[in-house]
């Protein structure tokens, strides 16, 4: 348990530091970072503490810190390249003077998530009997959403980068058949879990992960803040991207 007890203190630290940071810089996406790099340590925090046998250590281990460090990078590039997220400044203007207070309470709730969202991990570490074949399958899996992550955030910021798409959605490449191509792949890889997992102490509770994870792209935290902001920065453009492509599940634009 106290490696349950260390990744909830770092957790906290972190974010009164980040928060700390926006203060200066009126820059709230630094939560995000920190969220991604938090996970990043937790993985293989208890990775290394756990009691399964090495080689399902290691393969949490490296899995958890090549998707948390690459998410982290990548959101690290954006916000300190960037103003701040419209979703965040859209809360900044909404909180008015008392916005410190409010993204206090904020990151201090991510903090939060950090613990809740790396339980998954400290289960799977704690499989005393895993099975070879389904923690290669789940290897297999985390590099399929993994390669799905990578090359839709590429085509977002290739399409970004270009003058004339200002205030137009992206519509190439995953962005055709999702218009969160990014988010599937992020909850595709959760499955990882429960088949690492599988034939341990844990292993039913264990299908909670991708279900969570689900709820909370889905109605919480991912999809309602983006489109929200997407319809305020796109308008009509989104509106009509809206009505022809899948929110979610990647599938065929309607014409």
């Amino acid at each position: 348990m106290s490696s349950l007890i260390i990744v909830a203190v770092f957790s906290i630290g972190a974010m009164l530091l980040a928060w700390n940071w926006q203060k200066s810089h009126a820059n709230a996406g630094v939560v995000d970072v920190v969220w991604a790099f938090g996970m990043m340590f937790a993985g293989p925090w208890y990775a290394l503490t756990g009691t399964a046998p090495l080689f399902l250590k290691l393969s949490l281990g490296v899995l958890t810190f090549s998707w948390f460090w690459r998410l982290g990078r990548h959101l690290q590039r954006r916000v300190f390249k960037e103003t701040e997220d419209g979703r965040y400044h859209a809360m900044r203007k909404a909180m008015k003077d008392r916005a410190d207070l409010g993204f206090l309470l904020f990151f201090l709730l991510q903090a939060g998530f950090i613990w809740l969202l790396s339980l998954p991990f400290w289960a799977v570490a704690q499989n005393s009997r895993p099975q070879t074949s389904l923690v290669v399958a789940a290897l297999l899996l985390a590099a399929l959403a993994l390669y799905g992550e990578t090359t839709a955030d590429q085509q977002l910021a290739e399409f970004r980068k270009k003058p004339q798409h200002r205030g137009l959605s992206c519509r190439e490449g995953w962005w055709r058949y999702s218009r969160h191509p990014n988010y599937f792949f992020e909850w595709l890889h959760w499955f990882a879990y429960p088949l690492m997992g599988w034939g341990g102490e844990y292993q039913y509770w264990l299908w909670l992960a991708p279900v969570v994870m689900f709820c909370f792209l889905y109605w919480f935290t991912g999809i309602p803040f983006t489109e929200q902001q997407a319809l305020r920065s796109r308008g009509e453009d989104y509106r009509l991207y809206q009505k022809t492509t899948s929110m979610f599940f990647p599938w065929w634009p309607e014409t």
